[in-house]
């Protein structure tokens, strides 16, 4: 457990400083949680897989408001394609989490290779973390939403 609370302090990091970084919002991490089903947080997520020193996903949802805050705060406005765009920058957003937060593992010794993320739109939608080991759910909320960050692995 001690392992899961210093993960979710590198994934709490790694999302206030991406999304202040490339886009411009300020976020204040919650209390992070074991999660107790596969219903998505929030609208729009996107999942990456993980594969090396552990195995299994880090997901992102941000609920409708907050991803198009997101959109907004990466594009300004060279929005063209509203739901291309929630999707690519929702996925850019997990990427970069994904990749700051494993960079700060590989730090303490566990070294992880993320795929590209998958994105899935839709209210009530499901996320199948692959892993055996329980879900850990960080909530975030900004001034145009809520959003979480899970890990499994």
């Amino acid at each position: 457990m001690n392992e899961d609370i210093e993960t979710a302090k590198d994934f709490i990091r790694a999302t206030l400083d991406v999304l202040k970084t490339m886009a411009f919002l300020e976020a204040k991490a919650g209390t992070p949680y074991v999660k107790k089903d596969r219903t998505a947080e929030g609208d729009v997520s996107a999942i990456i897989g993980v594969t090396g020193d552990r195995t299994g996903t880090i997901s992102v949802s941000f609920s409708r408001a907050c991803a198009l805050a997101l959109v907004r705060g990466m594009l300004g406005d060279s929005v063209e394609d509203i739901v291309q765009d929630t999707r690519d920058a929702v996925g850019e957003l997990a990427n970069m989490v994904s990749g700051q937060a494993r960079a700060s593992l590989a730090a303490r010794g566990i070294v992880m290779q993320g795929s590209t993320p998958s994105v899935i739109m839709g209210v009530g939608h499901h996320i199948s973390h692959q892993s055996g080991r329980p879900v850990m759910a960080i909530p975030f909320s900004a001034e145009s939403g809520e959003f979480t960050v899970e890990f499994c692995f």
